[in-house]
């Protein structure tokens, strides 16, 4: 789905969320909302407010919290806990993958698996999302880990 139009789907199931319960349809929602799905990274909340301020928008800590809120009582975003580290988030349309988290450095990366998404689908489950963590050390730390070793010698 080309990614104007994934957000304004977006927009439109959060406006229908926020109806519901006959929430205010405020622009700091949906300036965070934005910014959320602009962003294809995983963020924590203090990074959130800190690039929403940076890019100019007043909003306060408290909204960017709530809003958090309302986004994960809306299944448009999801909150992860990679190890010891904060609390992580990310949006969630469209966006099945499962995480490899490197307990050296703590560093995410996302990777997709079609078959599993595919085979899920067709065996009379009707999956809404899914994750799988996997943890151990990423290549660099690897690397620089041997690296180590050999000038310790």
């Amino acid at each position: 789905m080309p990614e104007e139009k994934s957000k304004e789907t977006v927009k439109q199931l959060f406006i229908q969320f926020l109806e519901s319960r006959n929430l205010r349809k405020t622009p700091e929602r949906f300036a965070i909302l934005e910014k959320i799905y602009t962003t294809t990274q995983h963020f924590d909340v203090e990074t959130l407010y800190e690039a929403m301020i940076q890019n100019g928008y007043r909003v306060s800590k408290a909204t960017v919290y709530n809003t958090i809120d309302l986004l994960l009582e809306a299944n448009l975003v999801r909150k992860h806990q990679f190890g010891s580290n904060l609390a992580q988030y990310e949006r969630v349309y469209n966006a099945n993958h499962h995480h490899l988290i490197c307990m050296k450095c703590g560093k995410v990366r996302e990777v997709k698996d079609l078959d599993l998404m595919s085979n899920l689908n067709t065996r009379k489950f009707n999956t809404s999302y899914y994750t799988l963590y996997v943890y151990g050390i990423c290549s660099r730390c690897s690397n620089k880990n041997k690296k180590d070793k050999i000038e310790k010698k």
